[in-house]
C-alpha cells in the first residue's frame, strides 16, 4: 500500500507543472511560435500562463524576440524549459544571465559588476552571430554565381 502510494505521489512530487515551450501558430508550412510559460498538462497550443517571447524560423536568420527578466524569473521558479527553448535561452543569454543573477545573490559579486559582464557577452555574442551571418550570405552568393 504504501510503496503504491510513494510511485504515485513520485510523479507529482520530483516534477514542475510549469513548462517553458513553444506554441504554433501560422499557416501550413508557415511556422510561427510563441514561447509560451505553460501548464505541463495543457495541450501544444492550449491555455497558458505567460507569453514570454517569439521565434519565427522563417527569416533568415532566424528572428528569436524575449523578455529574458521574465524567462529567468520562471527558471528560477522551477520551470523546466524544453529542449529547444533551452537552446534559445543559451543562443540568447537567458542561462548566462541567470548564472550571473546567481553570482548576486550569492555576494560574488554585485549587481554592476553582473550587468556589465552581460554586456560585454552580449556584444562578443552580436559580432560572433553577424560574422557567421556574413560568411553564410559570402557563401551563398558564390554559389549562386559558380
Amino acid at each position: 500500500m504504501h510503496l503504491k502510494f510513494f510511485n504515485h505521489a513520485h510523479k507529482f512530487l520530483f516534477t514542475m507543472a510549469v513548462k517553458l515551450r513553444l506554441q504554433r501558430h501560422g499557416a501550413k508550412k508557415r511556422p510561427f511560435y510563441i514561447l509560451v510559460a505553460a501548464d505541463s498538462r495543457a495541450p501544444r497550443d492550449g491555455k497558458f500562463i505567460e507569453k514570454l517571447g517569439t521565434y519565427n524560423p522563417l527569416t533568415s536568420p532566424a528572428t528569436i524576440e524575449l523578455n529574458r527578466q521574465a524567462c529567468v524569473e520562471w527558471l528560477d521558479k522551477g520551470a523546466i524549459p524544453s529542449e529547444t527553448v533551452n537552446r534559445i535561452f543559451v543562443f540568447k543569454g537567458v542561462r548566462f544571465l541567470r548564472h550571473l543573477h546567481r553570482g548576486v545573490k550569492l555576494n560574488l559579486f554585485d549587481k554592476q559588476t553582473a550587468e556589465a559582464k552581460f554586456e560585454n557577452w552580449l556584444k562578443e555574442h552580436q559580432s560572433k552571430v553577424e560574422t557567421r551571418h556574413a560568411k553564410h550570405k559570402h557563401k551563398k552568393e558564390h554559389a549562386v554565381v559558380s
